[in-house]
């Protein structure tokens, strides 16, 4: 396993991309020239790779943000942004052989990506996955399997009334050298979270009668027995 810090700064760049894009949306905007932007801020940045198929960024708009599609099958959209709308980017670069991964929800309200919108559906996905992140921070053990918290965040996502969109039925996986290598939270992984380095944390969501899908993804490690966010 590579340093932590050597993962950081690819995760840091990734951050960086999708703290900045969001000022740069416009209503013309598909989810196509969404990921070009994204894959040439990437690159201005020094990073040219993607760990994830040919896949380096995965943007999903509108109704399409429910769809729950692998980078292997995924072609982005022609549909325009409009005034009003929801938008997902998942980036997976990669430098060297090492791997980041994050994924943002954009609120798009009165034709521009506001931090705290005004929408009661926007609103609910955004508190929904900052209490999953928390809930996360406050029950995972290194002790404890995968599937013990697979099992765990399933419970919560019904109690917060959310229904889970991943097709693969999982809520994240762990940073490796290949795709193959991947083991993930999901149902029956009984492997240790302290035996893994570094996992990713990335629900996606909709609320039970809504019709938005919402991300937020985040990659994590334990320093001794203290979660930390990469």
């Amino acid at each position: 396993m590579r340093q932590v810090e050597e993962y950081q700064a690819v995760q840091a760049i990734a951050k960086e991309v999708l703290a900045e894009i969001g000022g740069t949306l416009i209503v013309s905007d598909t989810e196509a020239t969404i990921a070009r932007r994204a894959q040439q801020m990437l690159a201005d940045r020094g990073i040219t790779e993607t760990w994830y198929y040919d896949c380096p960024a995965l943007v999903l708009i509108g109704t399409r943000s429910c769809l729950s599609i692998s980078g292997r099958n995924y072609v982005p959209a022609d549909e325009p942004l409009g005034n009003f709308n929801l938008v997902t980017i998942d980036l997976s670069p990669c430098r060297e052989g090492i791997w980041g991964d994050c994924a943002r929800s954009f609120y798009f309200e009165n034709s521009h990506a506001v931090r705290e919108p005004e929408d009661t559906e926007f609103r609910q996905g955004k508190e929904a996955l900052a209490i999953l992140h928390a809930r996360l921070q406050q029950f995972a053990k290194p002790d404890m399997s995968f599937d013990d918290l697979w099992r765990f965040m399933k419970d919560e996502i019904q109690e917060l009334r959310f229904v889970e969109l991943d097709f693969l039925s999982n809520y994240g996986h762990t940073i490796e050298t290949n795709l193959a290598a991947r083991s993930y939270i999901e149902e029956g992984n009984a492997r240790s979270l302290r035996s893994v380095n570094l996992f990713t944390f990335e629900p996606h969501i909709r609320p039970a009668e809504g019709r938005w899908g919402f991300k937020h993804e985040e990659i994590y490690y334990f320093d001794g027995k203290v979660l930390c966010v990469l």
